[in-house]
């Protein structure tokens, strides 16, 4: 018989029903030993084709109810090669092509994890607690072990090129020469970060590998998650001195007035006099600067309170900045520039893990202090109504320790809306 006819024959035979079941078990077990052609393989309730292929292999009868039919690998190396001139492995690549060694690709891809991480951690930022627990979570929670299978481990090194070159971490890594000019507000615009650590202006752009992972990594910084809607994610690369666009960046201000001559400046003012919320972009920050004229500005993190100051006080309340949550890169220029003009700042959030963090990363400011967020504050909001549980990883409260301690006790939040009169009455008396 032509080696061309026995190919067809074998072909034709071995894709029958008696065939398929059996070979694919055979496929997967020599993919599992690196191809040994060791032990057995079975197959559960055969098929009336299944069992007479078997009893053709072996030369042994089995019976009609067998439950289930066992092989030797080396068995049906023989047979195939005494009826097709070709072994099991042979036969297997002609007809499903070449076999997988999966204890070597195992063995690589664990070369290629620790190779990624250990890369990673040669960073300068290996020494910061969250940037450890980054690298933690991404190698526990399988994200690694997709970039690697899908030939993307690179990114990891390119997401750490990224952190690195973060404003707020080349501030304390002084030495890059290379550093791009940055934003007239102090901050990097996200096309020209990307270009900067990775040669791609769009390597970042929202929703891409790249991006996920760095933001992954901003949000452990934070001590939360990862929000859904593009406005958090914005905040989230404001946080660290990145900027998506300059126009988005906002910030929601009361009474807060000016000095100078530009028209914001103007603009600001006229809001003044009539008590009327304003934002304020990055982009009119940076191109048309504002010194606020109140010497003492409130902070507080809810539009709520901003709203119930405008709607109840109108313009006899105190300069009022709203963070509405994490702080804009355009919160961090108006407070930044009024800190430097003299203004006091009076600072709060909710009281809630995030809440600790923000406030915390707020008394780093010169001239900043918290605003009625102690324990004592604490502790008599959480009497006047119910709280929902605290959740995410605990934070400190350096400026009053008793505060975490009460919080971690009670296990319960207090949103800044439950202290509005009390935040009113120290609106209306400054």
């Amino acid at each position: 018989m032509s080696a061309e006819r026995r190919e067809y024959r074998e072909h034709d035979e071995l894709q029958g029903e008696g065939w398929s079941r059996l070979l694919a078990a055979a496929r997967r077990r020599l993919e599992r030993t690196s191809g040994a052609l060791d032990g057995d393989i079975g197959l559960a309730e055969p098929s009336e084709a299944e069992r007479r292929t078997v009893i053709g292999i072996t030369g042994r009868y089995r019976a009609e109810n067998a439950q289930r039919l066992a092989i030797s690998l080396h068995e049906l190396d023989g047979y195939l090669h005494d009826r097709y001139g070709t072994g099991l492995l042979t036969t297997l690549g002609r007809l499903h092509g070449p076999l997988r060694d999966r204890p070597a690709e195992r063995s690589d891809e664990e070369a290629r994890r620790e190779q990624a991480l250990k890369s990673a951690h040669s960073s300068r930022l290996a020494g910061q607690g969250w940037f450890a627990a980054w690298l933690e979570r991404i190698a526990a929670d399988g994200t690694l072990t997709r970039l690697v299978r899908r030939g993307d481990a690179p990114l990891l090194d390119a997401a750490v090129r990224v952190l690195e070159r973060l404003p707020g971490d080349r501030d304390r890594f002084p030495g890059d020469q290379d550093r791009p000019p940055a934003h007239p507000a102090g901050v990097l615009p996200l096309p020209v970060l990307a270009e900067w650590a990775t040669g791609d202006t769009k390597a970042l752009v929202p929703g891409s590998p790249l991006e996920q992972l760095v933001l992954r990594a901003l949000a452990q910084r934070t001590g939360g998650d990862i929000p859904r809607e593009r406005a958090g994610r914005r905040a989230l690369w404001e946080s660290a001195g990145a900027i998506a666009d300059d126009l988005a960046s906002q910030v929601l201000v009361l009474n807060i007035g000016a000095e100078g001559d530009t028209v914001v400046c103007d603009w600001l003012r006229d809001a003044a006099d009539f008590g009327i919320p304003f934002r304020l972009t990055l982009h009119q920050l940076a191109t048309a600067p504002v010194v606020p004229a109140a010497r003492t500005i409130f902070v507080c993190e809810n539009p709520a309170v901003l709203r119930a100051a405008a709607g109840e006080l109108q313009d006899t309340s105190a300069a009022l900045v709203c963070t509405e949550g994490v702080a804009s890169a355009a919160c961090h220029k108006l407070l930044g520039d009024a800190v430097r003009a003299g203004s006091r700042l009076h600072w709060r959030a909710d009281f809630d893990w995030a809440g600790l963090r923000i406030t915390a990363g707020a008394g780093a400011r010169p001239g900043a202090r918290p605003w009625r967020m102690t324990a004592a504050d604490y502790t008599a909001a959480l009497s006047k109504g119910e709280s929902t549980p605290l959740a995410g990883p605990p934070a400190a409260s350096p400026w009053d320790p008793e505060l975490a301690r009460a919080m971690a006790e009670s296990g319960s939040t207090v949103m800044e809306e439950r202290l509005l009169p009390a935040l009113l009455s120290d609106l209306t008396r400054t």
